[in-house]
């Protein structure tokens, strides 16, 4: 690792109305890295992805490469950070193309109408490349399966060129060829040092062979956060309430 600090996040709280969901939760990602957050349903790790992103209200200090995120516009915000949902839908009749371009939006002088420029279709075209879909490109988005769409709204996360991707759940209605790309697509994303990503996946197997750091949360507030070398597996027992190790050793037994 670089030991620059590309994420850094420090007493945070956050939930919705008057249900506080994340609570003091502290962790940092160096410039390079791969964090993956692990725990059961509703520890917060969706949450804890929106506030990040700005779609909710948070207390506490979140930095961005060294800058407070609350000094940044959120066009600013939007060149720094990039959030993939597990939700994301295809809501108007965009070609796989047009729907790309939408990533460029924070990078346009002076609107989402802005005339794209040259610079923006090459970085179209190296996303949709990237992620597998340029074939595709002039096909509408309502048209694709599940396991493209959720490509394709990959690619448009590439496009918008962020220092930090945080991913929701991005392998879900991918076949394991696909998962194996896109991680491998990640991993090569934040190779130069200057970018990080923090995911969250339900698969337990498929976090640690992606992840450098793993954090563990339990009722929103941090029960670990370590390397993944450095992993207690007695945790996720804990965490999830089972012996996981003796779970996965029986699930894979078959490829012995």
């Amino acid at each position: 690792m670089s030991g620059r600090s590309m994420l850094k996040v420090e007493h945070l709280y956050c939930g919705y109305g008057k249900t506080q969901v994340i609570c003091d939760l502290s962790f940092q990602v160096e410039a390079g890295g791969r964090l993956c957050i692990l725990g059961p349903n509703g520890c917060g790790k969706t949450t804890l992805l929106r506030a990040l992103s700005g779609v909710l209200s948070w207390q506490g200090c979140v930095e961005a490469d060294g800058i407070a995120l609350q000094e940044l516009s959120p066009k600013q915000r939007a060149k720094r950070i990039a959030l993939m949902s597990q939700f994301s839908q295809a809501a108007f009749d965009y070609t796989v193309y047009e729907s790309v371009m939408l990533g460029r939006y924070a990078h346009q002088r002076d609107s989402l109408f802005s005339a794209e420029t040259a610079d923006d279709r090459c970085v179209v075209e190296d996303a949709l490349r990237r992620t597998g879909v340029w074939e595709l490109r002039d096909q509408s988005v309502t048209r694709l399966s599940g396991g493209q769409l959720q490509r394709v709204f990959l690619a448009r996360t590439f496009a918008q060129e962020p220092q930090i991707i945080l991913l929701d759940e991005p392998m879900n209605h991918l076949n394991l060829r696909c998962q194996v790309k896109l991680l491998k697509s990640l991993r090569d994303w934040t190779a130069d040092r200057k970018r990080c990503v923090v995911g969250v996946f339900h698969d337990i197997s498929l976090a640690l062979a992606f992840a450098d750091t793993v954090l563990l949360l339990e009722e929103g507030r941090r029960l670990a956060c370590v390397p993944v070398e450095r992993l207690d597996l007695k945790l996720l027992d804990r965490l999830y309430g089972m012996e996981v190790r003796s779970y996965m050793k029986s699930v894979y037994e078959r490829w012995n």
